[in-house]
């Protein structure tokens, strides 16, 4: 205030210290306090985009075709026209229900591999160009030490079982116990 200007202070070795800087996420994106049970989304949801690719593509080729002398409309718009509803199509196409929840496909590979089960894990995952959804289950037996494992490939939308493999369980857990 006395018409000098201030020389900016030092940082504080301990302020540059990276272990000092704590991140949180937002409380409605933290998954270890969520309480309940988690919904797998639909991948129908992808008939929504599919369906307004197909409807802006039909508009552009529209335009395309009744004014294409204009000035402001040239090729483009066909070509970008056709492309969209393409790509939408293809999203319509592959956009497939997920009837099969993964509680229901954990039954139908238990009932696959023959024996009880113990620990198991659920992932979703997409086959072929039509990407229909497939639930991979792996599981291990019901033992303190698991004998035997499994993996085994669900259908998501009809939960016919697709694949099973079932091994003795190479893993050697004896210095857990």
């Amino acid at each position: 205030m006395n018409g000098q200007a201030e020389e900016p202070s030092e940082i504080e070795p301990e302020a540059q210290d990276d272990g000092a800087v704590r991140d949180e996420l937002p409380e409605d994106l933290n998954a270890t306090e969520y309480v309940g049970p988690y919904v797998f989304p639909n991948n129908n949801r992808r008939r929504i985009a599919a369906t307004l690719y197909v409807l802006i593509g039909a508009v552009f080729v529209i335009l395309w075709l009744l004014a294409n002398d204009s000035p402001m409309v040239n090729a483009g718009f066909g070509w970008g026209g056709v492309v969209l509803i393409s790509v939408g199509l293809y999203g319509l196409i592959a956009g497939w229900n997920l009837a099969v929840d993964e509680n229901e496909a954990l039954v139908a590979a238990t009932r696959s591999v023959g024996f009880p089960i113990g620990h198991a894990s659920a992932q979703l995952g997409w086959r072929g160009w039509l990407s229909r959804p497939t639930w991979r289950i792996l599981l291990y037996s019901n033992e303190p030490q698991p004998e035997r494992r499994g993996l085994v490939l669900v259908d998501g939308n009809d939960g016919e079982v697709l694949d099973t493999i079932v091994e003795n369980n190479p893993e050697d857990w004896s210095s857990y116990v």
